[in-house]
C-alpha cells in the first residue's frame, strides 16, 4: 500500500496534466511556496496559490500547451515527497527534454513547499529565455 502523500502527490501531477486546477487547488496549501531555479523568465520563487497557478499558466502558454510531465516515480514520507520525472514541450522551434527532480513539503495533506531541480538548468534556462 502506498504512502498517503505518495497518492496526493500522484494526484497532484494526473491532475496538472489535465489541467485540473480544481484539484490541484485543494491539494496546495494557501500560502504555498514554490521555487523554480535558474534566470528564465518562469524562474523565481512563487507564494500563494495565485502566484503558483500564474506561473502554470505561464508554461502552457510558453509552450503552446506543448508542455508535458512523464512521472517516473514517487518517493514520500510523512513530511516531503520526491518525485523523478521527465519533462518535455516545444517553444519557438526549441525543444525542452530534461530529467528533473522534483521535492515538495507536505503537512496535514497539503502541499507547503515546492523546490525543482532541472538535470541540466542551463538548457532549462535556454529553453524558457
Amino acid at each position: 500500500m502506498a504512502h498517503p502523500n505518495e497518492d496526493l502527490m500522484r494526484k497532484g501531477f494526473a491532475a496538472f496534466s489535465s489541467g485540473d486546477m480544481a484539484t490541484l487547488n485543494e491539494l496546495f496549501a494557501d500560502d504555498i511556496e514554490w521555487h523554480t531555479p535558474g534566470e528564465s523568465q518562469i524562474a523565481g520563487d512563487y507564494h500563494g496559490k495565485d502566484e503558483v497557478f500564474g506561473a502554470f499558466a505561464k508554461i502552457v502558454e510558453l509552450t503552446g500547451g506543448t508542455f508535458k510531465i512523464d512521472l517516473h516515480d514517487v518517493l514520500a514520507n510523512d513530511d516531503h515527497g520526491v518525485a523523478l520525472l521527465t519533462v518535455t514541450g516545444q517553444q519557438d522551434g526549441r525543444e525542452l527534454h530534461d530529467n528533473s527532480v522534483q521535492v515538495f513539503h507536505i503537512k496535514d495533506g497539503k502541499v507547503t513547499e515546492s523546490w525543482i531541480h532541472p538535470g541540466d538548468e542551463r538548457a532549462s534556462d535556454e529553453f524558457w529565455g
